[in-house]
């Protein structure tokens, strides 16, 4: 019995003395793995050895680098789990609050991001991708909240299970596409250490126009020319579609030989054989390309010395059948973070990727284009181009128009997915009614005289009181209703600066010349003739449309109630009249246009139909008249004579024509 426990007792040693061998052995190869950036086979292999019980002092630091694999393949979800883990065992790296923060936001939970930025700022105050981030925090759920007008659709034919990304149209044809993609029949059956996905090849595939879908991408080439056991990605063709740079990366046994660019040349549909472009020495990284449209300057990504940081974004000027020494584009376009992705097109505009500058998460595109100085503006372009995943490889037709693809891995894309884009034409409408404002009936065959800076000047007929027209971007309109009869009214509308499409809504209102026209809100001191501050804003209103018609002449008519004696009222509103015509000619009415005229209580109020609507207890065509108002309610009795208790005006001649008085001083 003492044999077996004591064998026992050895056995058990035995095993966990292994278990703690192979702990050790799966932490030594995750730690090398981790340092050479190939995170997939790292994760897997700290995983391991995070299970075992006797690395207990060391989890702190596995579940930190756990979490930085995640982060450095763009898997904000787990790799937050894993920082707030190793946070929480009292990290010793304020680095993990930064990224900690970058993966809150990236999963949208912004407070919390805001909190942690914060907690690094206090630390680092002058961080400024902590600064950007805090930004972000604040501003990007209104941007995706509001998105811009583009539509963004995935491209279920060109995407599979696998990552599929950097889509290029071949040249000027829009229906012909490449991109890259890590989907089961690439060439070679390599797994990256980096990813975990099959090394990548290119593909192609062609739109076909009948069944408006893209057929079933095939490899770009089966010979092993372009695509070979190694990774091929990432690539750029010239407009005229006779020239292709392309990325590849080599690995050997023994070290990992890093990203390099290709050249090959198309003749008659077939690819020529690719040659290396020698760009940056022994740089680990020369990758996405992107070609300008005529092919005379290369740009591309490296993180050769000279840069800002990170991985910038570096032209090379082509001589012949090779290029210049780069050039780093400078702070204006590079970080200190990672620029990556870039594209050209035809106007000069370059569009990249960048993890650095405020953005919704991961990965942003952004759009660079010059001002008349010369440098770079470089603008965001928002949601729904932008997500809070990764957003990148973004590539425009031939056109003119917003429109092309671009790669994402946001929510509902299986890894990386192609995305469809397009920007429609901003739409400006404008329509509106025209009404008698006296009845608030529509006024049929009116015309709308518009006027707009771009040089417009036409006439549209309001068929049975409405009517509709187009406007164009980037002007201001004035808009006239007029028909014989009736008083002008105007209104104004510009599509300047407007970034979405708009239909202006219009009502016109015109009032009849042929009965006398009420003025809304004038009121005096009780027996005064002094306008009250109130009155005044009536009464610009007033000016406004004695401007708008400028032919017509008036008489200002005042009106009292028959308390007090007829002489008393009389003078009383030939002064009210006055004062009316008085503030009218300071407001710059010529003073031959009015006439001021008092008619006291001798002309009562007759109900209109707006009037009758207001109370139930007149009718339209009832006559304020003393005998009238004797028979109603003291509280009716009250209401009644402010009705007679008025200032309205009347068209005298509609033919007024300004007279100037000759220049003596000549």
């Amino acid at each position: 019995m003492k044999f077996i426990v004591r064998y026992s007792l050895l056995f058990l040693s035995v095993i966990l003395l292994l278990s703690s061998c192979i702990a050790r052995k799966n932490l030594r190869i995750a730690d090398t793995s981790f340092k050479i950036g190939e995170y997939y086979q790292a994760i897997e292999k700290y995983k391991k050895a995070y299970k075992s019980q006797k690395l207990g002092v060391e989890k702190t630091q596995m579940a930190y680098k756990i979490a930085e694999c995640y982060y450095a393949i763009s898997e904000f979800g787990p790799a937050s789990i894993w920082y707030k883990n190793a946070i929480k065992r009292k990290l010793d790296e304020p680095k993990a609050m930064l990224h900690y923060a970058d993966c809150l936001l990236a999963t949208q939970k912004y407070d919390e991001a805001r909190t942690w930025y914060l907690t690094y700022l206090d630390i680092f105050p002058e961080d400024q991708k902590a600064l950007n981030g805090l930004e972000a925090a604040k501003t990007v759920s209104s941007w995706l909240d509001k998105p811009t007008r583009y539509i963004v659709n995935p491209v279920r034919e060109l995407n599979s299970k696998a990552n599929d990304y950097s889509p290029v149209y071949i040249g000027s044809r829009d229906n012909e596409v490449i991109f890259t993609s890590t989907r089961d029949n690439v060439t070679g059956k390599r797994e990256s250490a980096i990813t975990g996905q099959h090394f990548a090849d290119l593909f192609k595939s062609s739109f076909l126009v009948q069944k408006q879908k893209w057929e079933t991408p095939k490899l770009l080439d089966e010979s092993l020319s372009i695509n070979t056991l190694n990774e091929e990605g990432a690539a750029s063709v010239t407009s005229s579609g006779d020239q292709m740079v392309f990325t590849r990366c080599r690995y050997s046994k023994s070290e990992d030989l890093g990203a390099e660019l290709y050249m090959c040349s198309r003749t008659r549909g077939d690819w020529s054989e690719p040659v290396k472009i020698e760009l940056a020495g022994d740089s680990i990284i020369v990758a996405h390309p992107a070609l300008s449209p005529d092919g005379s300057h290369l740009y591309f990504v490296s993180d050769m010395r000279g840069g800002q940081g990170g991985k910038d974004i570096w032209v090379a000027e082509k001589n012949g059948g090779t290029y210049s020494k780069p050039v780093n584009l400078g702070p204006e376009i590079n970080t200190p973070g990672d620029e990556m992705f870039p594209t050209v097109r035809k106007n000069g505009d370059l569009y990249f990727s960048s993890n650095y500058r405020v953005g919704i998460g991961g990965l942003d595109i952004f759009h660079a284009h010059k001002d008349e100085n010369g440098k770079w503006v470089v603008e965001n372009m928002k949601a729904p181009i932008n997500s809070p995943g990764d957003d990148f490889g973004i590539t425009f037709t031939s056109g003119d128009e917003e429109r092309g693809l671009f790669s994402s891995n946001r929510k509902g894309a299986r890894l990386d997915d192609i995305y469809s884009f397009y920007l429609p034409p901003k739409v400006f409408t404008a329509s509106g009614e025209v009404y008698n404002k006296e009845t608030d009936q529509k006024i049929d065959g009116a015309q709308i005289r518009v006027i707009g800076t771009d040089g417009t000047n036409m006439k549209v007929r309001a068929n049975g009181g409405r009517f509709q027209m187009k406007l164009n971007p980037g002007v201001e309109y004035v808009f006239a209703a007029f028909k014989d009869g009736f008083l002008n009214d105007k209104e104004r509308a510009s599509t300047i600066g407007l970034e979405d499409s708009k239909d202006f809504k219009f009502e016109f209102h015109l009032t009849p010349t042929d009965t006398p026209i009420k003025i809304d809100n004038i009121n005096y001191e009780f027996g005064s003739s002094q306008l009250s501050e109130a009155s005044k804003t009536s009464l610009d209103s007033l000016a406004r449309l004695l401007e708008q018609n400028p032919t017509i002449t008036i008489e200002l008519m005042s009106h009292t109630d028959h308390v007090g004696s007829e002489q008393f009222n009389f003078e009383l509103s030939q002064k009210r009249a006055q004062s009316v015509v008085d503030y009218l000619i300071s407001k710059g009415i010529p003073a031959d246009r009015l006439v001021a005229k008092g008619y006291g209580e001798t002309w009562p109020k007759k109900i209109t139909r707006a009037i009758a609507k207001q109370y139930d207890w007149l009718k339209r065509g009832d006559e304020l008249t003393e005998e009238f108002i004797s028979k109603l309610t003291p509280e009716q009795q009250e209401i009644a004579k402010g009705l007679n208790r008025r200032t309205e005006f009347r068209i005298l001649s509609t033919d007024y024509h300004e007279s100037f008085a000759p220049d003596v001083a000549k």
